[in-house]
């Protein structure tokens, strides 16, 4: 059987990320490997077992603090049942809200942008 097992993100400090994700979109911590002789930290966070579930794995490589998002990357799209009330959770957060909740253009489902404390772009679909 295949599936999308995860998306892999650069990020520059490893516990302020997985409080973002935890925190602001009520994700858990689904496991953490340190390498120390590879001079990198991963851990997986998502929704619910990761045998099941699509994850996002923050990869912290040590001594580096910031990446370059460049312009291939477009965004992660997570739903939420209530973007207004998402939005304030992620700015309390650290995130910050680029494109306030509203109708998408030319529709109507409610969509709000976030970035992330390392810059990655995020959207915020409201589904019940």
């Amino acid at each position: 059987m295949s599936r999308f097992l995860h998306t892999m993100l650069r990020v520059g400090d490893l516990q302020r990320s997985i409080d973002f994700y935890v925190k602001g979109f009520g994700m858990h911590e689904m496991r953490r490997r340190d390498v120390p002789d590879g001079k990198y930290t991963l851990a997986f966070v998502g929704y619910g077992k990761e045998e099941d579930n699509t994850a996002i794995e923050l990869t912290y490589n040590y001594g580096v603090e910031k990446y370059e998002i460049g312009t291939a990357f477009g965004h992660l799209a997570i739903a939420v049942p209530d973007v207004a009330a998402a939005c304030a959770i992620v700015a309390a957060n650290g995130g910050v809200v680029t494109r306030a909740p509203g109708p998408v253009k030319f529709g109507t489902t409610i969509i709000a942008f976030v970035r992330d404390p390392d810059g990655y772009l995020i959207e915020l679909i409201e589904r019940a």
